[in-house]
């Protein structure tokens, strides 16, 4: 069962949102929230719940994107944007007048959208991993993926008028995602462990329709460097030199485009993973730590 908490908010006509915290809220600390990655769920964030260090300094508050974990919604059609707006409406709900926002991959543009949309309730922000260009040309001749190539034929393969209520990811796509986000070589249990929660998580016909719009979402997402101007947050970007989706040169340019934050800091990690949160989970704390430390205001 998943160790998730529901929470519902007014976005969409109405958003059951799932979150997690795993520890009790205090006010007097300051709170980050985490958002996961493409097709995974909260439990991306198990080794920062675990963070004794960690969690002494800070409220961890990590929420599901629609399509993705627990979260819900009866729209069939929705963006990052929604997601963003959610999670602000998740914080208000719980009490949480402010907050820093860490995000892995996807994540990482949920974390500007959330500062654009709030930008008095969001102290700072963390990608991980990231890149917040389209899926476009410039991207790949910097050594990035190829979106629209490699997620076309999944979609197009999640698209049907049929229903499908024995639907679940194969073992192909599991192992897809879990290759480029933890690593070929990640341990055997981690493999077994996701490759079993994104079946779980995209049973039947719902569970295809919201992966579906997922996998679209990731394809087809709008670029927000015009709207990086417009951060005026604290920036931590970071990054693993191991990551195969997105690429530090990449990185190494959109960091600049924060023109107007008061700080935009591009940390690079030694052979750290696309999701680097669990590669490299003390590197990530120590800068976390750093970070939150000296702009909570």
């Amino acid at each position: 069962m998943p160790n998730t908490k529901t929470v519902r908010v007014p976005h969409l006509g109405g958003i059951t949102a799932a979150y997690q915290m795993p520890h009790p809220y205090d006010s007097s600390k300051p709170t980050l929230v985490m958002v996961n990655s493409f097709t995974t769920s909260s439990e991306l964030y198990r080794e920062q719940y675990a963070n004794k260090e960690l969690t002494s300094k800070m409220n961890l508050l990590a929420i599901e994107l629609l399509g993705h974990g627990q979260t819900r919604t009866e729209n069939e059609n929705w963006t990052y944007w929604d997601t963003a707006i959610m999670n602000v409406q998740v914080m208000e709900a719980l009490g949480i007048e402010k907050a820093f926002v860490l995000g892995t991959s996807q994540g990482g543009w949920i974390t500007v959208r959330m500062a654009l949309v709030a930008p008095k309730k969001i102290q700072g922000i963390i990608p991980l991993g990231t890149s917040l260009d389209f899926e476009s040309d410039r991207t790949r001749s910097l050594g990035c993926w190829d979106a629209p190539n490699l997620l076309t034929g999944t979609i197009d393969a999640w698209t049907t008028n049929e229903q499908t209520p024995g639907f679940e990811p194969d073992d192909d796509y599991c192992n897809f995602l879990i290759d480029i986000g933890f690593g070929k070589d990640c341990p055997n249990e981690v493999r077994e462990y996701w490759k079993n929660t994104i079946k779980q998580n995209y049973q039947g016909d719902d569970g295809r329709r919201r992966a579906r719009m997922a996998a679209i979402n990731l394809r087809d997402r709008d670029g927000l460097h015009p709207r990086l101007w417009d951060v005026k947050c604290p920036v931590l970007w970071l990054h693993g030199t191991s990551d195969v989706v997105y690429s530090v040169p990449n990185a190494e340019q959109e960091i600049k485009l924060f023109k107007n934050s008061r700080d935009a800091r591009l940390v690079t990690v030694k052979d750290g993973q696309h999701f680097l949160s669990f590669s490299h989970p003390k590197e990530v704390a120590d800068n976390l730590i750093q970070f939150v430390g000296k702009y909570n205001n």
